[in-house]
């Protein structure tokens, strides 16, 4: 099935930045938001890999634009915003994708050294708010916008060995909920997915071929998640049907029954 079968006919020329949009989800969440003839703003760390796949879907368009960027530094989150503003003159749609997980340690909470503790916690929490907050301006000027979280099935399952992790995205449900209700008012909607263990190409070290059977078992749906699961989802949050849904936490995960 192409995007184009389900992409709501609204989302078309709406400009969309997708943090972390330069590898694994955030990269198929950019090609989806794309074909669905969204303008495309893929946001980050690695500059290289945002240019990257802004020129796969751009080619000889404008129809998207790569930027290096920071998500837990304030002035980088700006300027991300300010070059959105700048290529396309809107924003509408902001996917809080970008966050800390292959990489993070895999160890008892009490071994877990601080400094990665507070790592973790700069880039998936406070980078969901200022990511979010840069973007609010241009939305509230357009009494307009939709911004998806992305947390992570992990919250309900409490996966031990893990704690920065699950801890900084049980934040991010929080934050949803209150940031909806705070920015209802101006047009803006906040939801967020929890996407269930999702098969990307990047190695997710201390998640071996055993533990996946295991989470497909779990699964209503037995079969291993890719990141086009979640595209429905996002499109549909992103739209105008979605338009008296906010504050709400969508678990995208087959129906993972969390023991």
């Amino acid at each position: 099935m192409s995007i184009k079968d389900i992409a709501p006919p609204d989302l078309q020329g709406r400009t969309v930045i997708v943090t972390g949009g330069g590898q694994g989800i955030g990269e198929a969440y950019s090609h989806a938001f794309a074909e669905a003839g969204c303008k495309v703003v893929v946001a980050d760390i690695n500059g290289d890999n945002a240019s990257k796949v802004a020129r796969e879907i751009a080619g000889n368009t404008d129809q998207a634009i790569g930027i290096e960027t920071d998500i837990s530094d304030e002035a980088e989150t700006q300027e991300m915003a300010s070059a959105a503003l700048a290529a396309f003159g809107r924003i509408d749609v902001l996917i809080n994708n970008a966050a800390l997980y292959t990489t993070v340690t895999r160890a008892i909470f009490d071994e877990l050294p601080l400094d990665e503790w507070r790592r973790v916690m700069d880039v998936n929490v406070t980078g969901t708010f200022l990511c979010a907050r840069a973007v609010l301006p241009a939305m509230r000027k357009q009494n307009w916008g939709r911004i998806v979280n992305v947390s992570s099935s992990t919250v309900a399952m409490g996966r031990p060995a893990f704690l920065h992790y699950v801890t900084s995205k049980a934040a991010v449900v929080g934050m949803t909920r209150s940031m909806a209700r705070e920015i209802g008012v101006d047009g803006i909607t906040v939801n967020c997915i929890m996407p269930g263990l999702t098969e990307t190409g990047i190695d997710a070290s201390g998640v071996d071929e055993d533990t996946r059977d295991l989470i497909v078992r779990m699964q209503a749906i037995p079969r291993r998640e890719v990141p086009q699961d979640l595209v429905g989802t996002l499109l549909y949050l992103a739209s105008e049907a979605s338009g008296f849904v906010t504050g709400q936490t969508i678990a995208v995960d087959g129906g993972t029954i969390h023991l």
